[in-house]
């Protein structure tokens, strides 16, 4: 089986090193601000995916300038990634959204364009602007799948359904742009077989690429209730990087892994206390895919990265 780090998959495209810039739009969702519902997901606090920026002030083009420096310094990379993260990032009228994403575009070393959202907050004249306005650089869509279940999607108060994903990725390929999808394993009422379904959704899509994380407890969150009264229990950290390594071995050959494990804010977790040791995370998952690829997987290469 062969594990394609997004490092290895943009060295490869663009010949050095390429670093994606987080951005906080001040977007919302339609499951906070009342359309489909409030309050979010389970696992949302207030600031859901949010990095803060929008909130102090600093517009789209101070965010991009100050991430450019940072990773410039910290990366010594040279070529950029606009990546749109904090919430629903196409869930606005066409024209804000425009303006917005055009304030990211600027010069030649921004050579890619990712946008994070809802399968059910794009429509075809959303992703004809982002295709229109991506021209010439590498455009992905991030959709936020978590599960290929309707009754887990119902549970964790996500308001859309496994078909609006479906659907998401199909348009989005019309408009020529690649699609990657975000997976949480741990959600509450699932096991292994659900998990595995999930995977086999995306193998069976052809999903470009994906993003894996463990569900996590925040502080002032449904789910932070939930455990403390006993009702929900976190995945164990084995079972987490064996279900990944199952993932990696399952999806098509040449799938873009952009993530393997989440990134909690170290302040407000509450659970569970692994999920603050990502390189240990990442080191397990690695030399199980190793120990599958050794014993089961002969005739392939791993790549790490």
């Amino acid at each position: 089986m062969k594990y394609l780090s997004l490092n290895q998959y943009l060295r490869s495209v663009f010949g050095e090193r390429v670093q994606k810039i987080s951005l906080d739009a001040g977007f919302t969702c339609p499951n906070r601000d009342g359309t489909k519902g409030r309050g979010g997901c389970i696992y949302c606090d207030a600031r859901g995916s949010g990095t803060g920026a929008y909130r102090s002030g600093k517009d789209i083009a101070e965010q991009m300038k100050a991430g450019i420096n940072w990773a410039g310094r910290r990366y010594g990379a040279g070529k950029f990634i606009a990546y749109f993260q904090s919430f629903s990032n196409t869930y606005a009228p066409v024209g804000r959204l425009e303006a917005i994403y055009t304030q990211a575009l600027v010069g030649p070393e921004v050579v890619g364009l990712s946008i994070g959202t809802r399968p059910d907050c794009v429509d075809k004249e959303r992703l004809e602007l982002i295709s229109r306005l991506g021209e010439g650089r590498m455009v992905w869509m991030e959709y936020g799948l978590q599960s290929a279940s309707d009754v887990t999607l119902a549970r964790i108060n996500r308001r859309h359904t496994v078909s609006d994903f479906i659907r998401a990725v199909e348009v989005s390929r019309e408009y020529g742009l690649m699609t990657c999808a975000h997976v949480i394993f741990g959600l509450p009422g699932e096991g292994r077989s659900e998990m595995e379904n999930t995977i086999r959704l995306l193998s069976d899509l052809r999903i470009d690429g994906v993003k894996f994380h463990q569900l996590y407890i925040v502080k002032n969150t449904r789910l932070n209730k939930l455990y403390r009264a006993g009702n929900y229990r976190p995945i164990e950290q084995e079972d987490y990087v064996e279900m990944v390594a199952w993932a990696l071995a399952n999806l098509p050959e040449g799938t873009v892994i952009q993530r393997l494990t989440g990134d909690p804010p170290r302040n407000d977790l509450v659970a569970p206390g692994w999920s603050m040791d990502k390189k240990r995370t990442i080191s397990m998952i690695q030399n199980r895919v190793k120990f599958l690829n050794s014993h089961f997987f002969r005739h392939y290469d791993i790549k790490e990265g």
